[in-house]
């Protein structure tokens, strides 16, 4: 007959629970007994606490802070003087930074200086004179800004109209063999929006990395209402003054977009004599005669 011995558990291994739970580590037991610890250490302290600020107290200590809070600064210092020298030492230390205090001794704007930067077009990406041009304005501002002058660098976007509807309307027929005609003109004019804010993007990024500094909160585009309306009411003003008018003239004809150009948008050839040459729009194998001038005479019956 065998007799039965008790063995000690390892330390950490599990120890029986009398109702015959789930058995309870002894490391598991030290955890639980050190949490109840801070528990109740916690909640003294909180007891404490409340027990030697009463509500009162608090007010009265919020309302002394309040009364002791700085009187509003006053500027002593003489224009273009530093502050330094006339700062009164028998006044307290501040308790935290007033900006208007700092910024009293800084000197004071001498005029204003403002450039409304040419807006570049957004018919592609910016080129080597766009960061000339910039460089030269964004010299000339920060300048006058050092002189102690409020500056304006303002930045803009141009729609370049019939230039970037040319550049939109290729690209369209060459991705989808389709013209504005096809589209209708509410989808059209939807597409050349798209195409002017994916290039709005990438020249917003380009002047951001030639470090212009451009109050960026100003931004503008040429369609947008507000200078819609101001070019409405310049021409308005124009023609009842008597400065811009209708007349019969020899204009710039597009024969493939159907429209008037002005003298920008125009490729100049010159032309020694009769010359043949294709035109867009029609079959490029098609020749048309330029570089002369045809008279003719009808005659006039009975004369």
């Amino acid at each position: 007959m065998s007799q039965a011995t008790e063995t000690p558990s390892p330390a950490g291994s599990a120890t029986p629970n009398i109702d015959g739970a789930n058995p309870i580590t002894k490391s598991a037991a030290k955890k639980e007994a050190k949490r109840l610890e801070k528990e109740a250490k916690l909640a003294a302290k909180q007891t404490k606490s409340g027990a030697n600020t009463p509500t009162g107290e608090k007010k009265a200590k919020a309302e002394k802070k309040k009364e002791e809070e700085e009187p509003p600064f006053v500027n002593t210092t003489p224009k273009g003087e530093k502050k330094g020298a006339f700062l009164d030492m028998s006044q307290p230390m501040a308790n935290g930074y007033n900006p208007i205090a700092v910024e009293a001794a800084w000197p004071s704007p001498e005029g204003q200086f403002v450039i409304s930067a040419p807006p570049p077009n957004v018919t592609g990406s910016l080129h080597i004179g766009h960061g000339l041009t910039t460089a030269i304005q964004d010299a000339l501002v920060r300048w006058n800004r050092m002189l102690g002058k409020t500056t304006l660098f303002v930045p803009g976007f141009d729609h370049a109209g019939i230039s970037t509807q040319s550049v939109v309307e290729k690209r369209l027929f060459k991705t989808s063999g389709k013209t504005r005609h096809d589209l209708g003109r509410e989808k059209f004019i939807e597409t050349v929006m798209e195409w002017k804010d994916d290039y709005q993007h990438r020249i917003t990024t380009q002047l951001c990395r030639l470090g212009g500094s451009y109050d960026w909160s100003r931004v503008a585009f040429t369609m947008n209402e507000p200078l819609s309306k101001a070019v409405t009411e310049n021409f308005c003003r124009l023609h009842e003054d008597g400065i811009i008018y209708r007349a019969n003239r020899l204009v710039n004809w597009c024969v493939k977009m159907n429209t008037t150009l002005s003298n920008l948008e125009v490729d100049q050839k010159q032309l020694t004599g009769r010359t043949l040459l294709s035109v867009p729009g029609y079959d490029p194998k098609e020749k048309f005669e330029f570089g002369v001038i045809t008279s003719f005479a009808y005659p006039i019956e009975d004369s």
